[in-house]
């Protein structure tokens, strides 16, 4: 397939990417190959480019695609018109700016009857066009010769004169970019109350009579405000000075000083007040929301990256605790594959309190399990219980672990734990859950839709298409970035390795099911529906820890397995030889295996792979404990200095856990002495810092806090 070179011009020029990259990046797309895919194996062709560079090009590209249609079907609607000429052609055809080709159509788009095409109906076009040239002084003696038939008197025949003359203002080019133009420097967005909605709308309480410059306006102040719009307790609108607009307008239509002047200085003022303004409102309440979707978005997927990337346990056998009070803590001990070997509950806090009865239960379980570590919710009753294990003695030395149970009740009830644990109920699936996001929070969390983990802000008030479009490339990415074991992935992290999805995933675990594990990559080959393009996308994510080929438990794609083996006959040393010694690896010139297709970039990389075959690059997992002495915001008094952990990161700041049920807030201007633009520049999701308090509002429960480190 040819693409249009002028959108290899236009994204070049954007994204400032070399047009070669950006025409290779787009070929390889339209071939089928996947973001996580092109970023990692093909360099060569693309320059390098990395997976937000790649996802930016497609962007893109996309939108251009979209606009071409556009023009299409506008093309094709001023043609059955019969108005096409050449010269509209052209201004279309070279147009590539929405916005810009809506106002080449407007006048040409199908209308509702309205005021100016009934007035049209009427014959009174040619008295709009007399007053448009502006060079009678008596409106009313021209106006009388249009006063028969449908026209009654000479006020109906202006009227409808002026109706037109409005319709043409607003239809106007340099009208409208002349009031966008206005807009974009000086609309203000204002919010007010709903009278009578003072009492529910208390959260909003901020914004009852808010006013702010459009332009300064930050994400998520706009998104509370149209959330509470939504929801019927605020007015919202965006305007500019109204006057300024006027006095703008009167200087490309008023040309002279007379009656006929006078018309169409009040025809203007009628197009600005009830077709242009609200017209351009609408368009910057768009944009500005969109902009704003497209932040908080931004934000949203930066944070479940770093959720999804967090620090693994390992393979290692788990105690999962789901805390609770009255119902009790729903234990569960799983095998160092996360299968389910027991669960019960304990009752160690009020109204029970079997303290005692409920210690020597997690005993017993950790040594008839061989528990290596301790995984604890963190809601409800979750610091009760932390000092509850911390307090039990063990057999062993068992590492405790305070786990975020956000999105596990979601999972808990969905089909996935249905199908998973269909003899157990939800307390004991969730339980499972928080134990497992220990061991691999990947592996879990691909359970869960994206918008249910909880560490997003506004996420059902973005445009979701594009929010969900943005998550689940988040997703692919950060399961690929990691790779996965293909004898133990489950369907739904097989689902978004690269050119895989639901259908082939499921076929893969059907054939382990059916034949055992895998031995090697090309038994992929083997699987239903997986041909040759599908086997090129996914095979290098896929990895096999107990392969014959060292290879295969490798990043190196198959497509490279023959230079690996090139290298190791050169060196006169069996592969395994190559991986396992780093002075033969240090022989290697890579010059050497450099060919039209292949060079540094994919031999460098090849390289990494040797030195440390199927390395994981998320960090080791750290132990955290909350200061003992705060358990409630009744604890905390001013300039207490406390250890936290990062739960969520916006644009105005940082939400950090400190033991409480109420997360604190790191505002930016908190986070350290110079000026941050972005919170995500000084802090990363769970990261464990140390913050100092420095405002406590019980009542409203918000706890105000600076970052130390």
């Amino acid at each position: 397939m040819s693409i249009n070179s002028k959108f290899i011009s236009l994204i070049s020029s954007s994204l400032h990417i070399a047009e070669k990259q950006v025409h290779n990046s787009i070929q390889l797309f339209e071939d089928g190959a996947t973001i996580p895919f092109v970023s990692r194996y093909r360099k060569e062709m693309t320059g390098g480019l990395d997976e937000v560079q790649l996802t930016d090009v497609k962007d893109k590209y996309d939108k251009l695609c979209e606009l071409e249609k556009r023009k299409q079907s506008i093309l094709k609607s001023i043609e059955e018109q019969d108005k096409l000429t050449d010269e509209l052609k052209k201004r279309i055809d070279d147009c590539w700016n929405l916005t810009e080709l809506e106002d080449i159509y407007l006048p040409y788009k199908p209308k509702r009857r309205t005021r100016a095409e009934i007035a049209r109906e009427k014959g009174l076009e040619p008295l709009a066009n007399m007053l448009m040239k502006q060079h009678s002084n008596d409106v009313e003696r021209m106006a009388l010769q249009f006063v028969k038939d449908k026209v009654e008197n000479v006020d109906e025949a202006l009227a409808g004169a002026r109706d037109i003359i409005a319709e043409w203002v607003n239809e106007s080019e340099s009208a409208r970019n002349s009031i966008r133009t206005i807009f974009a420097r000086e609309a203000v967005i204002s919010s007010k109350l709903v009278k009578g909605k003072e009492e529910e709308a208390q959260k909003y309480r901020d914004y009852f009579d808010f006013e702010e410059k459009l332009s300064k306006c930050s994400s998520h102040r706009l998104l509370a405000m149209r959330r509470g719009e939504t929801e019927g307790f605020l007015r919202v609108s965006i305007s500019p000075d109204d006057d300024n607009c006027y006095d703008r307008l009167e200087r490309i239509f008023v040309k002279a000083e007379n009656e006929s002047s006078e018309q169409v200085s009040e025809a203007v003022a009628d197009a600005y007040k009830r077709l242009l303004k609200p017209s351009i409102e609408t368009e910057f309440a768009g944009e500005s929301k969109a902009k704003a979707d497209a932040e908080a978005i931004r934000v949203f997927a930066e944070n479940l990256r770093q959720l999804l990337l967090a620090p693994p346990l390992g393979q290692k056998r788990v105690l999962g605790i789901d805390p609770g009070f009255r119902t009790g803590c729903k234990v569960v001990c799983l095998d160092a594959q996360g299968n389910l070997l027991h669960n019960e509950t304990i009752y160690p806090h009020p109204p029970v309190n079997e303290y005692t009865q409920a210690m020597r239960k997690v005993q017993k379980m950790v040594e008839a399990y061989d528990i290596q570590a301790i995984a604890i919710g963190n809601g409800t009753a979750g610091r009760e219980t932390e000092q509850f294990i911390q307090n039990t003695r063990y057999d062993r030395e068992v590492k405790v672990f305070v786990v975020s149970e956000n999105g596990a009740s979601i999972y808990s009830a969905s089909k996935i734990a249905r199908d998973e644990f269909p003899d157990y109920d939800v307390t004991v699936r969730g339980a499972v859950s928080i134990g497992r996001r220990l061991m691999d929070p990947l592996a879990e969390l691909v359970k869960i839709d994206p918008k249910s983990i909880g560490v997003g802000q506004y996420q059902h008030d973005v445009d979701q298409v594009q929010l969900k479009k943005s998550l689940d490339q988040t997703v692919e990415n950060a399961v690929n970035k990691v790779g996965v074991n293909l004898n133990t992935a489950s369907k739904h992290l097989l689902m978004y390795i690269s050119g895989l999805g639901p259908q082939l995933a499921q076929n893969i675990v059907d054939f382990r099911a059916e034949n055992g594990a895998f031995k090697n990559r090309k038994q992929l080959l083997k699987v239903a529906k997986m041909g040759a393009k599908t086997f090129e996308q996914c095979a290098g994510f896929l990895r096999i820890p107990d392969a014959e080929n060292l290879l295969d438990n490798s990043a190196v794609h198959p497509e490279s397995y023959g230079i690996v083996e090139q290298m190791a006959k050169d060196l006169k040393v069996g592969v395994s030889e190559l991986i396992q010694n780093k002075e033969t690896r240090q022989q290697i010139d890579l010059q050497k295996y450099i060919t039209p297709k292949v060079g540094l970039p994919t031999l460098n990389d090849i390289l990494l792979e040797l030195e440390k075959p199927g390395r994981d690059p998320r960090k080791g997992i750290k132990v955290f404990e909350f200061d003992p002495n705060v358990k409630t915001i009744a604890d905390l008094r001013d300039g207490m200095e406390l250890p936290g952990i990062v739960t969520n990161i916006t644009n105005f700041g940082a939400f950090v856990d400190i033991g409480i049920k109420e997360n604190g807030l790191v505002h930016v201007s908190q986070m350290a002495d110079r000026y941050i633009s972005n919170p995500a520049e000084v802090v990363s999701l769970h990261q464990h810092v140390m913050v100092k308090i420095i405002e406590v509002d019980a009542v409203r429960k918000r706890v105000q806090l600076k970052l130390l480190k």
